[in-house]
C-alpha cells in the first residue's frame, strides 16, 4: 500500500459516511445521482434495488417498467436547451486576425454551446470532420456554467462583457469529480448540435479517458446511432511509465463515429518511404505505372470457409497444371485474368509449386492504394505535443499536455479529408487542430479549412502563460496559429510579410467573438404585463440597433443569421451613392445606410440577388416607399419558382 499524508480534520469518524462507503463497495449498482430539495446533486441509495440485490423483490420494484435507456438528472433540461434559439452574435475582431478579408479559417472565442447554435444555419451539413478534446471530468479541470439554462448571460458575465451578478464558470471540486451528471449535461447538447453540422460522409473523433469513456459511448450511440459507430481507437499517448498505484496508465481513447456509415468509403492511409521500402520490394515491367509490388499467397488460409468452386487447376510456367493444397482465394475467372496480365508469380519448392499474387503499390490508373489503418495508434506521444509548443513559443510550457499535431494529421487522413473540407474543433485548447490543418495543407497542397472555438478561460496568475503575457487559453491559441503561419510562410517564400506571401495556401484566420446581439430583442411579455411596461418595451425598440455597433458588427450578425458563412467573400459596391455589401458574388446584398431611396431599390432589384436586407429605420417612416419596395420585388418574382424568388427583409 502506498504511503500518503492527509491532514487531520479534528473530528471523529463520520459513521454514516463510513457505512455508505462499505455498502457501496458491496453493492455499487445501488448508488445513483439525484437532486435534493435544494436542486443540488447528491449521491443516494436506491433502496428498492438494494432489496432486490439481497433477494427481496418488493411490489414497487416489480412494477417498475424495464427499458434500455441512458438517463440522468437534467437530461430533459438539456434537450430543451438544444431547442432554445440563441440571441447572440459573433463580432469580428480584425486586430487579432491574420489576412482577415481573404482567409476562410475561423477562430471563434466564446462558449461553444452558443457558438454551435449560431453555426447551425451557415454550416448545417457542411463539416467533413470534427475533432474534440473535451474535459475528461477528472474532478479538477471541468469548466461549465453554474446555470447552463442561461448560457449566454453566464458567458457574458464570465468574459467580463456585462456586469456580473454572481454567475460564473467554475471548476469541479475533487468531491464533485465522482459525479457524471454535470459532465453529461454539458456534453449532450453540444454533441447533438455538432452532429447537425456534419456532412453525410462526415465523421467525428472524440478524445477521452477512462473517467467518462463508457458514458460518452452511450450518449454518442444515442445521438449518432450505434450503427454509425466505427471504432474505439486506443491511443498509446505516453511512452514512459507514470507513478500510478497499480498499472501505468499510458493510453487514452478516441471514439470514432460517422454521420452515416453507409457513406463512408473503405479507409486507407497514405504510405511513406519507410513503409514502401519495407514491404514493396519487387519490380516488373509495370513499375513505371504501378510502382513496386509485394507478393501475397494465392492459397487460402484455413480460416476461409471450404468452397468447392475454389478448387481448380492453374496452368503453370512449364506446361504443368498446379492444384491448391486446400483451395485458392480467388475464383477461376479472376485467376485467369491475373495470369493473362502477368500478375501471378510461381515458385517451385521441394513440396511442389507456390502461387502468389502481385499486390502493386498503385492501381491501373497510377493512384496509390494506401495502407489499411489500425484501431491502435502507437508511436505518437503527448510528449511530442509539449515539445512542439515549447519550440514554437521558445519558452517553457504554456499549455499543459497539448495533443501532438501528428495525431490530428493522422485522424485527418483516416477521415479522408482533402480539397476544401472543413475541420471543426470546438474545444480547441492551444489550437493544435489549426496547426495540424495548416501543416497537412502545406504537405499535400489541399485547401482544408478550420473552425476553432475556445472559451476565454483565464490562465492562472501563477502560471508561466500568465507571466508571459497570455491572459486566457484563447490568447495562447490565437498566438500559436500566428506563429505557425509565420513559420510556414517563411518556409514557403522566405518572407515574413504575410500580405506578400507567394504561396497559394490560406495563411490566415478570422477572429470572431461571441457577444450579445447588436439588435435589441423583443421580450415575450406576460398577458398580465402592465400597460406602462408594454409602453416601456415599445420605446426601447424605437431605436432597436445598438448605438455602439459598427456597420461591420451588423454585417456579420446578418450574415450568420441569414445562413451565409462568415468567411464568404464580401465586396463593397456603390449603388446610387449608397454603400451596399455584396456577399457571395451578389447572392446577398445588404445596405446598412441610414436612408434608402427609390432609385437604390430599383437598382438592387435589377441586380436580382437571392436576398436583399436593409435597416427598417432607413425608410424614415415612409410607409409608401416601403410598400413600393415590396411591390417592386413582388413584380420581379412573378412567374418564378419559389426557390428562385428574391427575398426582401428589413431589420
Amino acid at each position: 500500500m502506498a504511503n500518503t499524508l492527509t491532514q487531520m480534520d479534528g473530528t471523529s469518524m463520520n459513521i454514516p459516511d463510513e457505512n455508505k462507503a462499505r455498502l457501496k463497495q458491496l453493492f455499487p449498482a445501488c448508488f445513483t445521482e439525484t437532486k435534493n430539495d435544494k436542486g443540488e446533486l447528491v449521491e443516494s441509495i436506491d433502496f428498492e434495488k438494494l432489496k432486490a440485490e439481497l433477494g427481496t423483490f418488493s411490489d414497487l420494484f416489480e412494477s417498475r417498467r424495464e427499458h434500455y435507456v441512458m438517463d440522468w438528472p437534467g437530461k430533459k433540461e438539456a434537450l430543451r436547451l438544444i431547442q432554445t434559439q440563441s440571441a447572440a452574435t459573433l463580432k469580428p475582431c480584425r486586430e487579432e486576425s491574420v489576412n482577415f478579408d481573404t482567409t476562410e479559417n475561423l477562430f471563434i472565442e466564446g462558449d461553444n454551446l452558443e457558438v454551435l447554435k449560431l453555426l447551425q444555419k451557415s454550416y448545417y451539413g457542411k463539416i467533413k470532420m470534427i475533432y474534440i478534446d473535451p474535459p475528461y471530468n477528472t474532478g479538477k479541470e471541468f469548466i461549465y456554467p453554474d446555470n447552463y439554462t442561461e448560457s449566454l448571460e453566464t458567458y457574458l458575465e464570465y468574459a467580463g462583457l456585462i456586469d456580473s451578478e454572481g454567475k460564473k464558470f467554475s471548476t469541479n471540486t475533487l468531491n464533485e469529480g465522482r459525479f457524471h451528471t454535470k459532465w453529461l449535461n454539458m456534453m449532450y447538447p453540444r454533441l447533438y448540435l455538432a452532429r447537425n453540422l456534419l456532412k453525410d460522409d462526415g465523421v467525428i473523433f472524440i478524445s477521452i479517458d477512462d473517467n467518462e469513456v463508457n458514458n460518452l459511448r452511450k450518449i454518442c450511440d444515442e445521438i449518432f446511432g450505434e450503427e454509425n459507430f466505427l471504432t474505439q481507437i486506443v491511443w498509446k499517448s505516453r511512452y514512459n511509465a507514470a507513478k500510478e498505484l497499480h498499472l501505468a496508465q499510458v493510453h487514452q481513447y478516441i471514439l470514432f463515429y460517422a454521420k452515416n456509415i453507409e457513406c463512408i468509403d473503405p479507409i486507407y492511409l497514405p504510405t511513406n518511404d519507410e513503409y514502401i521500402n519495407r514491404y514493396f520490394k519487387y519490380k516488373d515491367n509495370n513499375y513505371e505505372k504501378r510502382g513496386p509490388y509485394r507478393l501475397q499467397p494465392l492459397e487460402a488460409g484455413r480460416s476461409m470457409d471450404n468452397r468447392e468452386n475454389l478448387k481448380f487447376g492453374i496452368p503453370g510456367p512449364k506446361g504443368n497444371i498446379i492444384y491448391p493444397k486446400r483451395q485458392w482465394k480467388w475464383g477461376n475467372e479472376r485467376v485467369l485474368d491475373a495470369l493473362k496480365k502477368g500478375e501471378l508469380e510461381f515458385m517451385q519448392t521441394n513440396d511442389g509449386w507456390n502461387v502468389s499474387t502481385k499486390q502493386y503499390l498503385k492501381d491501373e490508373n497510377g493512384i496509390e492504394y494506401g495502407v489499411k489503418g489500425f484501431s491502435i495508434i502507437d508511436g505518437i506521444y503527448n510528449q511530442a505535443g509539449t515539445k512542439e509548443q515549447d519550440d514554437l513559443f521558445k519558452t517553457v510550457t504554456l499549455f499543459p499536455f497539448p495533443k501532438p499535431t501528428e495525431l490530428i494529421r493522422h485522424l485527418q487522413n483516416i477521415a479522408n479529408t482533402k480539397n476544401s473540407d472543413i475541420i471543426l474543433d470546438f474545444f480547441s485548447g492551444s489550437a493544435t487542430t489549426a496547426h495540424a490543418v495548416l501543416d497537412l495543407n502545406k504537405h499535400d497542397g489541399c485547401h482544408r479549412k478550420f473552425i476553432l472555438v475556445q472559451l476565454p478561460e483565464p490562465c492562472q496568475e501563477n502560471s508561466e502563460a500568465f507571466k508571459t503575457g497570455y491572459k486566457t487559453i484563447a490568447d495562447i491559441g490565437k498566438e500559436r496559429i500566428r506563429r505557425v503561419i509565420k513559420k510556414i510562410d517563411k518556409d514557403n517564400s522566405g518572407k515574413l510579410n504575410l500580405e506578400e506571401s507567394s504561396t497559394s495556401q490560406d495563411l490566415g484566420f478570422k477572429v470572431l467573438k461571441l457577444d450579445k446581439s447588436n439588435f435589441k430583442q423583443w421580450l415575450q411579455l406576460d398577458p398580465s404585463t402592465s400597460p406602462e411596461k408594454i409602453v416601456e418595451q415599445l420605446e426601447l425598440h424605437i431605436e432597436h440597433v445598438d448605438h455602439k455597433a459598427t456597420q461591420e458588427d451588423l454585417l456579420y450578425e446578418i450574415l450568420i443569421k441569414a445562413g451565409f458563412m462568415p468567411t464568404e467573400k464580401i465586396e463593397i459596391k456603390q449603388i446610387k451613392e449608397k454603400k451596399v455589401f455584396s456577399i457571395a458574388d451578389g447572392a446577398l446584398l445588404i445596405c446598412l445606410e441610414e436612408e434608402v431611396t427609390k432609385d437604390l431599390i430599383n437598382e438592387v432589384a435589377e441586380l436580382e440577388p437571392i436576398q436583399f436586407i436593409c435597416l427598417d429605420a432607413a425608410f424614415k417612416g415612409n410607409d409608401q416607399l416601403k410598400a413600393n419596395t415590396v411591390q417592386t420585388f413582388s413584380a420581379r418574382n412573378q412567374g418564378r419558382e419559389k426557390a428562385n424568388q428574391i427575398v426582401f427583409k428589413t431589420i
